[in-house]
């Protein structure tokens, strides 16, 4: 269900920890129901980092009344700017189909981006006498964190959305040492990811198969780290010249922006991917390569003849246009359906994943009969082994004679994942780390 927001209230300050949206089928009206607090009342906003799902609510936040600061990195700042442009024309469509006013319009949206500014990862923020915080590398997506609230003599970290630590492109997550308390993710709180080596491999033999088979590789992905992370990975295999050069269509107006940005910071990289860069190799551009931001860009990939490889959005084939394609392609044996991205419940992708053999696409069924791959080592998530590494982590003493240190979490709330697999990790870190720990219901308080 999504929506990642969370209210710490302490020395009568309240500090907003995202505003998310609710994503998925049959929950985005609960993006019009009211907050669980006041937004008056709220004197800052701390960002982990700019998906939907954890900025989506902030120009309802400033329209009903929220003054205060909005603190996140500087990619974060100018990905919220064009996530929620894109998000103004897809609410201002559906509240035309529907006959009711959006939930927000350009106006929110440019107030929302008024209260901005910006933290370095490890710089130490004063809140108030007593408050502070600090940003962590999350690893997740370019410019995302870890946050650090420091108050009345506790430490509580914030994991945001924690990254895959084999992806090449960003740097590992921060490893943080101590903390009180912890709320973590677990999206793939209950599995683990192919190894990078696999992950290439199959995006490797799926291309191959796409031009043996003259058909057209479609790939979903969000705009945001998941479509930057597969022209990485192509650029690579085309340099190497381990898969043939084909017509690459980047089909998504927000995903071409997002690179934009990511061109932009390139200091927030991985030091493998900086040293790519300062060999001279443009880890964005490689033969046969085309961004198509315009509509009628778009359009003109039609005419191209397969083999052909498609990415676009949205990552779980809810939207955007990557279900023009999929109404085209998807009756096709000799195409390639490749799902690189967490498939939520209720969505489209999600049918598909589940081996539907017909889902319903602008009103039309829409017969499956292109193959259905799945790799999830794509996936900007930390998976089940690095989550519990990470928590782990903080088990550790600071020096090998401060042993005083060692066990000093009090407790783990497990948040942001499906029921399963946030009770499983919650299981897990009682049982094998001998901690604490509860999947966190919403609305749920906690006196810490």
């Amino acid at each position: 269900m999504t929506g990642a927001c969370y209210l710490l209230e302490t020395k009568g300050k309240k500090i907003l920890v995202d505003c998310g949206a609710y994503q998925g089928e049959g929950v985005e009206e609960k993006n019009r129901e009211p907050f669980l607090f006041n937004p008056k009342e709220i004197d800052w906003v701390i960002l982990t980092h700019a998906h939907l799902d954890h900025i989506g609510r902030l120009p309802k936040l400033i329209k009903e009344g929220f003054e205060g600061k909005i603190f996140s990195t500087l990619p974060t700042r100018d990905f919220t700017k064009l996530i929620l442009e894109d998000s103004v024309k897809i609410l201002e469509e559906k509240a035309r189909k529907a006959g009711i006013l959006p939930l927000f319009g350009f106006n929110e949206m440019d107030q929302v981006m008024r209260h901005f500014e910006a933290v370095e990862y490890h710089e130490v923020k004063k809140l108030a006498w007593g408050i502070s915080f600090k940003f962590y590398d999350a690893g997740h997506v370019l410019g995302s964190a870890i946050a650090e609230i420091e108050a009345e003599g506790k430490k509580i970290v914030f994991s945001g959305d924690l990254g895959n630590a084999a992806m090449p492109l960003l740097p590992e997550p921060d490893q943080i040492k101590e903390a009180d308390y912890i709320i973590v993710e677990s999206t793939y709180g209950d599995r683990n990811h192919e190894s990078l080596l696999e992950s290439k491999d199959m995006i490797e033999n799926a291309v191959e198969d796409a031009v043996a088979r003259r058909g057209v590789l479609m790939i979903p992905s969000f705009a945001l780290e998941r479509a930057q992370q597969i022209i990485y990975y192509l650029n690579d295999l085309v340099e190497r010249k381990r898969i043939p050069q084909i017509p690459v269509f980047l089909d998504s107006p927000l995903a071409c922006s997002m690179t934009d940005v990511y061109k932009k910071y390139f200091r927030y990289y991985s030091n493998e991917a900086k040293k790519r860069i300062e060999s001279g190799d443009d880890i964005f551009k490689f033969p046969g390569l085309v961004f198509s931001a315009s509509g009628r860009d778009s359009k003109k990939i039609n005419a191209v003849d397969p083999p052909k490889i498609i990415i676009a959005g949205s990552g779980m084939s809810q939207g955007g246009r990557i279900v023009h394609h999929e109404q085209r392609y998807l009756p096709d044996e000799k195409s390639i359906l490749l799902l690189v991205a967490y498939q939520a419940q209720g969505t489209i992708g999600r049918k598909i994943s589940d081996g539907a053999k017909s889902v319903e696409i602008f009103d039309q069924p829409v017969e499956a009969k292109a193959e259905v791959r799945k790799i999830s080592g794509y996936s900007s998530h930390a998976d089940q082994k690095f989550l519990m590494e990470w928590i782990a982590g903080f088990q550790k003493p600071v020096c090998a004679a401060d042993k005083k240190k060692k066990g000093r979490v009090k407790k783990v709330f497990v948040v942001h994942g499906e029921e399963k697999p946030a009770a499983t990790l919650a299981g897990l870190i009682r049982d094998e780390l001998g901690i604490e720990a509860v999947a966190a219901k919403e609305g749920q308080e906690e006196k810490l």
